[in-house]
């Protein structure tokens, strides 16, 4: 069984989709330190000048040591309003982007409280869309204990899986040799990021995958491998 990881990222990008894609189970990692100028609470979207930073606003003055699952929304600014509107204002002429407006509708109407709620909330209705149906868990519901590396392999023999899909910046700190140890195959994410048609002339990488959705509709779906119970793939 091959697992992977990863922190809950706010409306993420194309590559998080396909890790998820070809595991056979995904855990989202809350119960490790969150890290400020990440994509924990912040993605890219398309605009008519290039990209736009779109960010939740969370408390972290005096909570330095805080972890990801306990971070709370700044819901004193109407970071809300501010994100539907740039969505509806730089998408609405996107071929696709009236499938996904109620759901935008629903989601920036709710006054959330916890940045991971809000991250795991917008994920699995992404993956939902694809069509990937792979089990997801919670890394602070699994009672997981250790660090960095051996955290986990611990997560790997939790759920037993005997694969960790690990991605490609990991390489730089991973050690490899607990994982060879723990009888656990060690792979690397592969991921070719593709182009496609978006609403604007030219091409951006690397945006949010609402972008995607937007522009190519359930053509998104082909683009992931190791799709589960996706037709025609």
């Amino acid at each position: 069984m091959k697992l992977s990881v990863h922190q809950p990222q706010y409306i993420p990008w194309l590559g998080y989709f396909d890790k998820i894609a070809k595991s056979d189970a995904f855990v989202f990692l809350d119960n490790v330190q969150y890290k400020k100028r990440e994509f924990q609470n912040r993605n890219k979207i398309r605009t008519k000048e290039g990209f736009l930073w779109l960010t939740v606003p969370v408390m972290t003055k005096g909570k330095y040591d805080q972890l990801i699952r306990g971070v709370e929304i700044d819901n004193t600014e109407n970071w809300r309003k501010d994100h539907f509107e740039a969505l509806r204002h730089n998408y609405s002429k996107a071929p696709y982007y009236g499938e996904h407006e109620e759901f935008l509708k629903n989601v920036y109407s709710k006054e959330w409280t916890k940045l991971a709620e809000l991250n795991e909330h917008i994920i699995r209705y992404i993956l939902n869309y694809l069509e990937i149906a792979v089990p997801l868990y919670t890394e602070s519901k699994l009672d997981i204990e250790g660090f960095k590396t051996e955290r986990l392999v611990n997560i790997c023999k939790k759920l037993k899986a005997d694969v960790y899909l690990s991605g490609q910046g990991a390489k730089d700190y991973i050690e490899e040799e607990k994982f060879t140890a723990a009888g656990i195959k060690l792979e690397y994410q592969e991921f070719l990021h593709p182009e496609y048609s978006q609403v604007y002339p030219g091409f951006e990488s690397r945006l949010s995958i609402l972008d995607l959705l937007f522009n190519k509709g359930k053509e998104s779906v082909k683009i992931f491998k190791g799709l589960k119970r996706a037709e025609g793939v």
